[in-house]
């Protein structure tokens, strides 16, 4: 596996290198200190696997480098915040533009670690802390909150089900704790996103922090 990391940091780069080294394998790494350089590496390796994108770089606008970057790769490629700022606001902008969850720089090897390995299982994670309950609506990120109607409208088992993607988990692993088939997961996902309005589990994580469901905290 390849893994493209963006940052303008090549002290950090160094750091993260040797904490990617602790994965099986260990993966390929791919570096872009700057957002026109990251693009070009998106654009020409198709073997890229998941990216790690400072938000804080050089060379255009974070959203526009964002942009940029998820139209130049496979839809299943996950595009993953690692970034020193925690502005909630900026975060929830970039999962509403397709970032598939948000490590912060000041976590430890082993929490960045879990954190990869269960986005790349499927699942998705954000920190606890920037799931705290903010006020009803809208986040003023553009991003679609669920209300208690949508919570309403899901049956039971989607509720469970939706209990364990607030906690970041993948199909695989909501199967295992249902004891349900892991099509029938994907079955009941597909109808949560479609009744809290959101189009990918990230935002479903983030729209599940506002009705109270608690996202994985890999600290402890």
């Amino acid at each position: 596996m390849k893994i493209l990391i963006a940052d303008d940091h090549e002290l950090f780069r160094d750091g993260l290198r040797h904490v990617l080294s602790q994965f099986e394998g260990p993966p390929e790494i791919i570096e872009a200190s700057d957002f026109p350089q990251a693009i070009a590496a998106a654009e020409h390796d198709p073997e890229i696997g998941i990216v790690l994108l400072d938000l804080a770089m050089p060379g255009m606008s974070w959203s526009d480098g964002l942009t940029k970057l998820r139209e130049m790769l496979p839809s299943d490629v996950p595009v993953i915040v690692l970034s020193a700022s925690d502005d909630r606001r900026h975060v929830l902008q970039a999962v509403n533009m397709g970032a598939a969850g948000f490590i912060p720089k000041t976590s430890s090897s082993r929490v960045m670690l879990s954190a990869l390995k269960l986005v790349l299982s499927g699942g998705v994670y954000l920190p606890p802390a920037l799931l705290d309950q903010g006020p009803s609506g809208s986040d003023g990120a553009g991003l679609p909150v669920a209300g208690e109607t949508a919570l309403a409208a899901l049956t039971p088992r989607q509720r469970e089900v939706l209990t364990l993607l607030g906690q970041g988990k993948s199909n695989k692993e909501i199967a295992r704790v249902l004891e349900l088939a892991e099509g029938t997961v994907k079955l009941h996902v597909t109808a949560i996103l479609k009744a809290l309005n959101v189009n990918n589990r990230t935002r479903a994580v983030v729209a599940a922090s506002h009705l109270g469901l608690n996202s994985p905290d890999l600290n402890s």
